[in-house]
């Protein structure tokens, strides 16, 4: 009996030490989300986005060459082709459809996305080139996504300085940053 009170003991101590952790880091910037963009014209952002940089996730760890391409579907939602290549560019092609929406109208840069009907997350645009629509940056409010988007495979040194500026300003550390390479399409 002992034994097995033990084991339970040791059971709930690892439990409740991952809750801790879990809501401490989920919740650490949970006063301070992210300013995002007071106008975003979803006509205007549909098409092909490079990812220039992003945070490396289990899901896009490998991949280079990585695309994000919108559509507008009959339903008004929007449809979502992340798309890369495996290791190096001459590596396998994979991809994953997802749909994003905008939740609520009266907050433009808040869209949700869904992945396989199944999961949702936050799909957050903190900052973008409102003029031309060439670059944005897209997040989270816990700050553990982040995406470094173009038109282009490349950006010029002023438009990435331009973009680690934003980020580092709402609290994003940019030490994890990785570039992502690309190529023409």
């Amino acid at each position: 009996m002992k034994k097995r009170f033990g084991v339970l003991t040791a059971s709930l101590v690892v439990v409740l030490s991952m809750i801790s952790l879990v809501s401490c880091t989920s919740t650490k910037f949970a006063d301070d989300p992210l300013d995002l963009v007071g106008s975003l014209d979803i006509d205007r952002y549909l098409g092909r986005w490079y990812e220039i940089a992003r945070y490396q996730h289990g899901f896009e760890k490998t991949l280079v060459g990585a695309t994000a391409e919108y559509s507008l579907r009959e339903d008004g939602r929007v449809q979502v082709l992340n798309s890369g290549f495996k290791k190096t560019l001459d590596g396998k092609y994979t991809s994953v459809k997802a749909v994003a929406w905008r939740p609520d109208e009266t907050v433009p840069g808040a869209l949700k996305v869904k992945f396989f009907g199944l999961f949702t997350s936050d799909y957050l645009v903190f900052g973008l080139d409102e003029e031309n629509y060439q670059w944005a940056l897209v997040g989270n409010n816990d700050r553990d996504y982040l995406w470094f988007l173009s038109r282009t495979p490349e950006v010029s040194d002023d438009v990435l300085a331009r973009m680690k500026e934003i980020a580092e300003a709402q609290g994003y550390d940019l030490s994890e940053l990785y570039l992502v390479p690309q190529k023409e399409r």
